[in-house]
């Protein structure tokens, strides 16, 4: 039985955005580590909008209100397809070295991504604990 039958795409879903949220966090942390390295170029993962591509093109219907995730069938498929896209973001006015790292804006991406991050977990946790909840008949 496929994940998605058995527990709904909910959890499909926060287990990609882990993924990915894990990837940006590793290319965020190479950024910081290379911040006095002469010539680098800065990097990023972007995969929000192809995540809410990948839930709208799964088969879903238009939820009522534009701020609810329609999480309908086909969206396994559409969600496994979703690898985020690497994006150099070289600054604006690089250092005399030609390094393209910004210590605070890189610090508060980290910051963001961490947060967005753990969020995340504890949706997955709280998605889990409703579950053994029902099992258990405690609801």
């Amino acid at each position: 039985m496929p994940v998605n039958e058995m527990f709904g795409t909910t959890i499909e879903l926060l287990g990609k955005t882990l993924d990915l949220r894990a990837r940006r966090q590793n290319l965020i942390a190479a950024n910081l580590a290379n911040v006095e390295t002469p010539g680098y170029t800065p990097s990023d993962l972007s995969f929000e909008a192809e995540l809410k591509n990948a839930l709208n093109k799964g088969g879903s219907t238009p939820s009522p209100n534009p701020r609810h995730i329609p999480l309908k069938g086909g969206v396994s498929a559409a969600l496994q397809l979703v690898t985020g896209q690497l994006v150099e973001q070289p600054d604006k006015q690089p250092g005399a070295d030609g390094n393209g790292v910004e210590l605070e804006s890189e610090m508060g991406r980290l910051a963001e991504n961490q947060i967005m991050y753990n969020a995340s977990v504890q949706l997955l946790t709280k998605k889990f604990e409703m579950m053994k909840q029902a099992i258990r008949g405690t609801i």
